[in-house]
C-alpha cells in the first residue's frame, strides 16, 4: 500500500502528494471515508485522482491510500439479474442496508456470496489452455454459466472438485499449484483477449421492421440512436432489449435522469422474456448511474458494462449491450478533462474523445474466443446519443458516426406526429447491408434486397414530390405521382409504424416483414398497371382491399405466411378486375 495526503481538491479531481510508486489507473481510497478513486495522471510524487464519489467535505491533509491495483470487476455466476452502479456495487444490497441513497465510501460484494452446484467438464490429467471450459453452473433457469480458465493460465489438471461450491473454493487445481475458481477478476479498462475477430455476416434481428428491413446491423456490429428529448431513445432500447436476438442483455444507464432510470429499474424486473416465459431479468444485467450521481463514475460505468459483456461473450453467448446514453459519458469526460486543466477540443470536449469512443466500440464484435474448442461469441452495441437540441452536427454524434456502422436517426417531427418508432428513413443509414445480404437471400427471400431498395426508392421519391406539392399543390400532380404518395403513405403507416406495447405487433418476424413489404409493393405495381388501362386513381384507392392491407400488422407471425400470401394474390386479382369493368 502507498499512503499519501490530499493537497488540492477540484470537484471530483483530487491531488495527493507522497504517492511515489503508484501507477496510472490504480484504485485509491481517498479521505477518512475511503472514497473510491482512480489515478489518472502522475506528476513526480503527486498523483491526480479521479474520485468516483461525491467529494463534499473532503479537506486538505486527509489520507490517501493507493491499492496498487486497477479497477477490478468480479466476474462469475450471480451477475445475471443484478443491478449495479458505475463501479459494480450492488444497489439492492446498499438499499437493504443503508436505505434509498448510496452512502459514500460503502463497498459491497459484486457477486452474491452463495454456493453453486458445480458440474465439471474436465478430468484429471487433461491439458488446459486459457479460455477452456472446466465446468458449468446453472446460473438461471435458461442460462448455463461456463466456468473458464482465466487468460494467462494453462497447465495439466491435478484435481477436480464437484458439487456445492462457493466462489472462494477452487474447483480445479493444476499440477503447478495454480487454482481455478468460479469467479475471476478483470481490470475494467483492459479488453479481454480473443483468438480473432470475425467479419460480421449474421444479422442482429430486432423484430422492428424499420431496423430489420431498411437499416439492419450485423451480429457483433454497433449502431447509434441519436435523437432529441422525447423522441423515444430509451423506449427503443428497451424494446430491443426485450426482443432482439441476444442471449444476454446488458443495459447501461449512463447519466440518465433519475425518473427515467427509475422506470427502467421498475419495468425490467416486471418484463417477461417472450422467448422463455420467465422474467427478462434472468438474462439481464443493469448498470444504473443517474445524472445526480458523481460525474466521474459515469465514465467507469461504460467500461463496467462492456467488461461484463466480454465475459459472457467468452462463454460463447451473443450479448446485446445498450448504452444510454454515450452523450452523458462524453460530458463526464469533458468535465473531468476541465478539472485536469487539459487543452479543450471542439465545444470543450477533450481532444481524445474520438479515441476513447473508438476504443470502447472496438471491444464489440463477433469473436473466436480463447480455448481449444473455438467458441464463437459476439457483442452487439446500441449506443443512444442525446445531442443538445437534436443537433446532429455536435461532436459526440459526429465522432460516433465515424466509428459505428449504422445510424438510426430519431426525428422530432415524426415523434410529434406520434409516428413510432420515430426513426427517420431519410437520415438513417447502415453499412452492413452487403455483409448480411447473402444471409437474407438464403433465409428470408431471394428478392429481399431488391424489394428493400425499391421501397427505399419510393420513400426518397416521396420527399421530392412533397417539395413540389408545397409549391404548386397536390392537384397539379399527375395520377402516377399521386399513386407514389399514396403507396408511400401506406409504407409509413402500415409498415414502418409499429406498436411496441402490442402483443402481436411488438415483434415482427423477418418473413412477415418481407411478406408485408411485398404486398404493399405489389399493390403499387398493380396500381400503375390499372392506371395505364384507364382506371382512375380514386377508383383504385377506394377499393376495400386497401383496408385489409392496413390491418396486416395485426396478423400473428405464425399465420403470416398463409394469410399474407393469400392477400398478395387477392391484391393482384381484385385490382386487375377494375380494368375489366
Amino acid at each position: 500500500m502507498i499512503e499519501g495526503a490530499i493537497i488540492k481538491i477540484s470537484g471530483p479531481v483530487v491531488n495527493a502528494e507522497g504517492m511515489s510508486g503508484s501507477k496510472m489507473y490504480d484504485v485509491t481510497k481517498v479521505g477518512g471515508l475511503g472514497l473510491v478513486g482512480e489515478v489518472v495522471r502522475l506528476d513526480g510524487d503527486t498523483a491526480i485522482i479521479q474520485v468516483y464519489e461525491d467529494t463534499s467535505g473532503l479537506s486538505i491533509g486527509e489520507p490517501v491510500v493507493c491499492t496498487e491495483e486497477p479497477l477490478l470487476l468480479e466476474l462469475g455466476p450471480g451477475l445475471l439479474g443484478s443491478i449495479y452502479d458505475g463501479i459494480q456495487r450492488r444497489l439492492v444490497d446498499i438499499a437493504e442496508e443503508y436505505g434509498d441513497f448510496v452512502v459514500r465510501g460503502v463497498t459491497t460484494a459484486a457477486i452474491p456470496r452463495r454456493t453453486w452446484e458445480f458440474a465439471p467438464t474436465v478430468e484429471v490429467g487433461e491439458d488446459l489452455v486459457a479460455g477452456d471450459v472446466v465446468g458449468e453452473v446453472q446460473e438461471t433457469s435458461h442460462i448455463v454459466h461456463r466456468i473458464l480458465v482465466p487468460p494467462g493460465v494453462s497447465g495439466k489438471v491435478a484435481e477436480v472438485r464437484d458439487g456445492e461450491m462457493s466462489l472462494e473454493d477452487p474447483v480445479v487445481i493444476l499440477e503447478d499449484g495454480k487454482e481455478i475458481f468460479m469467479k475471476q477478476e478483470w481490470p475494467a479498462r483492459v479488453p479481454r483477449p480473443v483468438i480473432s475477430k470475425e467479419d460480421p455476416h449474421l444479422p442482429f434481428i430486432t423484430g422492428t421492421r424499420i431496423l430489420d428491413t431498411f437499416f439492419p446491423i450485423a451480429q457483433g456490429g454497433y449502431s447509434i440512436i441519436p435523437g432529441g428529448f422525447g423522441t423515444g431513445k430509451t423506449v427503443t432500447q428497451q424494446t430491443l432489449a426485450k426482443w432482439a436476438d441476444a442471449d444476454i442483455v446488458i443495459y447501461v444507464g449512463c447519466g440518465e435522469r433519475g425518473n427515467e432510470m427509475t422506470e427502467v429499474l421498475t419495468e425490467f424486473p416486471a418484463l417477461v422474456d417472450p422467448k422463455t416465459g420467465v422474467p427478462l431479468m434472468q438474462r439481464t444485467i443493469l448498470v444504473a448511474n443517474t445524472s445526480n450521481m458523481p460525474v466521474a463514475a459515469r465514465e467507469a460505468s461504460i467500461y463496467t458494462g462492456i467488461t461484463m459483456a466480454e465475459y459472457y461473450r467468452d462463454m460463447g453467448y451473443n450479448v446485446a449491450l445498450m448504452a444510454d446514453s454515450t452523450s452523458r459519458w462524453g460530458e463526464a469526460l469533458r468535465e473531468v478533462s476541465g478539472r485536469l486543466e487539459e487543452m479543450p477540443g471542439e465545444e470543450g470536449y477533450p481532444a481524445y474523445l474520438a479515441t476513447r469512443l473508438a476504443d470502447f466500440y472496438e471491444r464489440c464484435g463477433r469473436a473466436v474466443c480463447l480455448g481449444a474448442d473455438k467458441r464463437v461469441g459476439s457483442i452487439t452495441a446500441i449506443g443512444a446519443v442525446s445531442p443538445p437540441g437534436g443537433d446532429f452536427s455536435e461532436p459526440m454524434t459526429q465522432n460516433s458516426l465515424r466509428i459505428t456502422g449504422a445510424f438510426w436517426a430519431l426525428d422530432t417531427p415524426l415523434a410529434n406526429r406520434r409516428h413510432f418508432p420515430a426513426i427517420s428513413w431519410t437520415k438513417s443509414y447502415t453499412l452492413y447491408l452487403d455483409q448480411i445480404e447473402e444471409w437474407y437471400r438464403k433465409n428470408v427471400a431471394e428478392d429481399w434486397r431488391d424489394l428493400r431498395d425499391k421501397a427505399m426508392g419510393l420513400l426518397q421519391r416521396e420527399v421530392e414530390l412533397q417539395e413540389i406539392v408545397q409549391l404548386v399543390g397536390p392537384d397539379a400532380l399527375p395520377d402516377f405521382a399521386k399513386a407514389v404518395l399514396e403507396v408511400t403513405r401506406m409504407l409509413r403507416e402500415d409498415f414502418l409504424q409499429q406498436f411496441a406495447f402490442s402483443d402481436v405487433d411488438a415483434f415482427c418476424s423477418l418473413r412477415k416483414q418481407y411478406l408485408m413489404m411485398n404486398v404493399i409493393l405489389t399493390y403499387y405495381d398493380t396500381l400503375e398497371e390499372v392506371l395505364i388501362k384507364g382506371v382512375t386513381l380514386r377508383q383504385a384507392v377506394e377499393h376495400p382491399i386497401k383496408n385489409e392491407i392496413a390491418r396486416m400488422k395485426e396478423i400473428p407471425s405464425e399465420d403470416a405466411e398463409e394469410k399474407l400470401s393469400d392477400l398478395l394474390e387477392r391484391v393482384r386479382q381484385e385490382l386487375s378486375e377494375l380494368a375489366e369493368w
